[in-house]
């Protein structure tokens, strides 16, 4: 592709905009991306080479983690300055509930960007047809923290069990959960991800034989008698991981944020380059082309940050 996932070169070769007098924490930009096989960090490596290219003053540099929990931590705490997260997560962290009961965080959204699709995946053998059938089961519910891991708890209480004590949870993250799926040490796994996840794409192209995708779209009603509107259901195109047929499943938005403090003018213009350079993303991966400049403001509850209100009202 050549986009650069890690440091990209170029500090601020573009001619978008006039060098700013000092630029925001020395120029320097780090993205919270997620998992290095999944669709955060090819998204933030794109991401940070478009803002490298084209915003005189900045470098920017896509950081792989433990995805939205911690990402959000790392954004408050300062050492990240822009973040992907699921909209769970984040309406936790504003509400300061969850695993930020407590203590409401100061984020703010550039964007609702694209949805991600919940993946739960089961071995063949193992004779799984719902998510109840997991109890006593070894089961990856994503890395601590992620939000993978937050949907899982959700997903396996709407189903009847107690995620810490009916199931043998494993908090993994996706390249160590599809080496252990493909050992044979786990019997299901979660992720939630855009389409395609390549770790996904890479542990069903090998073996479709071994492993099949739940349908989970069912468990909507508890879900959202309890947590609102967040989610929603879709069906998981066939045609994603050649798979016999689509398989219905839970989706929850993705949001771009960043800290309440970061300057307006930046915010602005780090919310134009999403959908000027949008082909560019695209190039990173093609949920890029799922950007909707007239749906990504609409981020409740996450507050949108002033300078990308600015962008988007035109002004």
């Amino acid at each position: 592709m050549g986009l650069a996932v890690g440091l990209t070169a170029g500090c601020g070769n573009g001619t978008d905009e006039t060098p700013p007098p000092q630029a925001w924490h020395d120029g320097r930009i780090f993205l919270a991306t997620g998992n290095t096989t999944g669709v955060y960090y090819q998204l933030g490596g794109g991401y940070a080479d478009v803002i490298s290219r084209h915003l005189p003053g900045y470098e920017a540099r896509a950081e792989p983690t433990g995805a939205s929990g911690e990402n959000i931590t790392r954004l408050v705490e300062g050492d990240m300055e822009i973040a992907f997260s699921l909209a769970d997560t984040a309406a936790d962290a504003i509400a300061g509930r969850g695993a930020f009961a407590g203590r409401p965080q100061p984020v703010r959204a550039l964007a609702r960007v694209y949805s991600n699709y919940t993946h739960v995946i089961v071995r063949v053998d193992a004779q799984i047809t719902n998510v109840a059938a997991l109890r006593g089961m070894r089961v990856s519910t994503g890395s601590p923290k992620s939000g993978t891991d937050v949907i899982a708890g959700r997903l396996l209480t709407a189903a009847g069990l107690d995620p810490d004590r009916d199931v043998r949870r494993a908090r993994l993250s996706l390249p160590e959960t599809v080496a252990r799926m493909r050992a044979g040490t786990l019997d299901a796994m979660f992720f939630s991800g855009g389409l395609p996840t390549p770790g996904i794409a890479d542990l069903l192209g090998g073996a479709r034989d071994r492993f099949a995708l739940l349908p989970v779209a069912n468990l909507i009603e508890p879900l959202s008698a309890t947590h609102g509107s967040v989610y929603t259901t879709a069906e998981l195109p066939r045609k994603t991981y050649d798979t016999v047929a689509g398989t219905p499943t839970v989706t929850v938005a993705n949001m771009i944020l960043v800290s309440a403090d970061m300057p307006d003018q930046l915010a602005y213009d780090l919310t134009r380059l999403l959908f000027t350079y949008q082909s560019d993303l695209a190039a990173a991966h093609p949920e890029a082309r799922n950007f909707d400049r007239q749906s990504a403001a609409t981020t409740d509850p996450i507050p949108l940050h002033p300078g990308a209100t600015r962008y988007y009202q035109g002004t």
